[in-house]
Parts: structure tokens; sequence; C-alpha cells
């Protein structure tokens, strides 16, 4: 008898563990960056999957490469990627692409991978460089071509920006030899990221590298020099999700992409600023977000 009891315990035991495992393998796991715009959208996408009765957990403030490497190990099946970092970054691509270009190649690239990219939003994370506005009729700088133009008239002008733009392919080495100039050694400055931003608010610096989509662009009253070569990169932020989850959850893909067309630079920057400069918490601003626009 005791035996049976035994065996009959041992049994529901199992079955237990392989019931939850089964649950566990049907959870989809978003992930996300360290910086407010991958909180929020990482933030939005729970929101909705939960609402769709979708069961989800949620990882972020991981590294570009380290997000990356997770979805495919298939640790993380969603979230949201930035096309110039799949193209440069992940894919060693350094040819020069239209917008449409990069979202087809490293569409074309990832499938080969297993990862399916969805619908591309009008939000484009893209490097720029800021200037602040009260400046601009004194120092004359609209564009980069006039910034180069400065720069070869031996005008100093200090600049910041963070040690990846500093070392990237796409950062200030080509974009020097893109437009024909050199910045000296001792103008520029190396710092993290949010710090360019205070930097130049505080006049620390004249030009300093920002994301066109930071909430403080408009914040701290800055403008932005004309990329007029077009030498950055598009960095459209796209859902990215693995093909098995995808084909698990095929809703997903209309989920998302009703998600991503709601999405622009406008849009970005006004959701960041919530965050970073009106202090609200990233679920109220998805919240209010996905609610305002019939998401929810």
């Amino acid at each position: 008898m005791i035996k049976k009891l035994i065996h009959q315990a041992t049994t529901l035991f199992v079955a237990s563990v392989i019931a939850t495992a089964a649950l566990a393998a049907e959870t989809v796991t978003v992930g996300g960056k360290f910086f407010t715009e991958q909180y929020i959208l990482s933030e939005m996408t729970t929101q909705l999957l939960q609402a769709h009765s979708i069961p989800v957990k949620q990882i972020t403030g991981m590294g570009s490469s380290l997000v990356r490497k997770a979805q495919e190990n298939g640790e993380i099946d969603l979230y949201w990627e930035y096309t110039g970092t799949a193209l440069i970054v992940y894919n060693k691509v350094t040819e020069q692409l239209s917008p449409k270009q990069t979202y087809n190649r490293v569409k074309e690239l990832d499938g080969k991978k297993g990862l399916v990219w969805l619908k591309p939003s009008n939000a484009n994370n893209t490097f720029a460089l800021a200037v602040r506005k009260q400046d601009v009729a004194g120092n004359g700088l609209h564009t980069l071509s006039d910034l180069a133009d400065a720069y070869r008239n031996k005008k100093e002008i200090k600049m910041a920006g963070t040690a990846e733009f500093i070392g990237r392919s796409d950062g200030i080495k080509n974009l020097q030899k893109a437009y024909d100039f050199r910045v000296p050694r001792s103008q520029l400055k190396s710092m993290e990221a949010g710090l360019t931003y205070t930097a130049l608010k505080d006049g620390l610096v004249d030009v300093a590298l920002v994301y066109a989509t930071d909430g403080r662009i408009a914040a701290f009253d800055f403008e932005l020099l004309k990329d007029d070569k077009q030498f950055f990169p598009s960095y459209a932020v796209v859902p990215v999700i693995r093909k098995e989850t995808l084909e698990q959850y095929p809703e997903l893909e209309v989920i998302l992409n009703q998600l991503s067309v709601k999405l622009d630079d406008a849009t970005m920057q006004r959701l960041n600023a919530r965050v970073d400069i009106d202090k609200k918490s990233v679920r109220t601003v998805a919240a209010e977000f996905l609610t305002a626009n019939n998401l929810l």
C-alpha cells in the first residue's frame, strides 16, 4: 500500500513538473535594452500581450548584443530592434543603403536565422548631432556640412560623443571621411550617452551626439544638424520575433503591427520625455498611450 501511494505521489509530481514546463514553454518572453525608449516599448508590448490573454514575462535592461544573442538562443522571444543596428552590428553589412533597402536586407538575413521582422514603424532613432537653438544664429550651424566647414576653418567646436559612437563604423571616424573634416582630439569629449545631453544643455560642449527620438531634444531646446549627405543609416524601430513563437501565436503579427504603425519620431520623443523629463513611470506612460490609441 505504501509503495502504491509513493508511486502515485511520484506520478503526480512528474505530471506537475511536465505541466509546469509546458506552461513555461508557452510564455512569451519580451526583451528590451537598457534605455528609456526600450523600456517603454517593452512595457507596451507586455501590456498588449496581457490584454490578449497571452502569457508573458519581461526581461529588460539588457545590452544590445546580449538581447540579440538571447533571442538567437531562444531565451528571448520578442523585442524591438533597430534596422541599422541589425544591419551593421549583427550582420556586418557596411554598404550604404536606403531605409527601405536596410529593412529588406535585415529581414532577409535574419529570416535565415529564424527571426521575423514585422512591420517597421516610422520612428527612426538614428544618430544625430545637435546644437543649442540659441546658438544657431551666431554659429551658422544648420547642417553637418556646415559643421565640417567650421572644423576645416579651424574653429574651436567642442563635441561630446559616446565611446560607442567614437568607435563604430557609422560613428565619428567615417562621418569625418564622408564630410571631409577632422575633430581635433582635444575637442572631442567621450562620455556616457545620457551625459552628452546635459553637457550640451549646460554649455560644456558646442555640439553633442543625440538619438533622434530622445525626449530631451525638444525639452532642452536643441536643434538637430541636418545630415545633408545622408551618412547615418536608418534606425527604424521594428518588432522582431522568433519564427517558432510566431507560429505558436500567429495573432502576435496583427497585435504588434497595430502598435508599430502608431509610432513615429514625434510620438517617441513625446513618450520618452514623459518618462525622462516629466518623471512619469514607464508603466503609466505605456498604458496611457495604448488606451489613447484604442489598443487596450
